[in-house]
């Protein structure tokens, strides 16, 4: 099974949530000068996973958090290949129809506020499809 897998630590254990940590580290992190030129950057994150009762674990513990690479193609997808296939179709639709370039650009941004609004609204259903293992 091919992944995407992050180290991380667990922070708080709940009956049904376990919240792990991850410290997501940009390209230049490892390097010994990123004090001095202050473009590196680390960010944390916090996961949400389901607790599994079978392997108890502790808060403190160094874990590994799975996610099934399908899954990551298909979260870019939905975040910029979407927005972007429905900009195209605005744009190729609006100048068909014979409206300005200045109409069709802004109906064009319009039309993708709309399907961030429709991916925002929709969050949770799309999120209950990302499962995050435990390694």
């Amino acid at each position: 099974m091919e992944a995407i897998t992050h180290k991380g630590r667990i922070v708080a254990i709940d009956p049904e949530i376990t919240t792990i940590e991850i410290i997501a580290e940009s390209a230049c992190a490892s390097c010994h000068a990123k004090g001095l030129c202050s473009l590196g950057d680390e960010k944390v994150k916090q996961v949400l996973v389901r607790t599994d009762a079978w392997h108890p674990r502790n808060v403190g513990d160094e874990v590994e958090v799975v996610l099934k690479k399908a899954m990551g193609y298909k979260a870019v997808f939905i975040a910029y290949g979407m927005p972007l296939v429905v900009l195209f179709a605005a744009l190729m639709v609006l100048g068909a129809l014979g409206v300005g370039e200045l109409w069709s650009g802004l109906g064009a941004i319009i039309a993708v506020a709309v399907c961030y609004l429709v991916i925002f609204l929709f969050r949770n259903k799309i999120s209950k499809e990302y499962t995050f293992y435990l390694k």
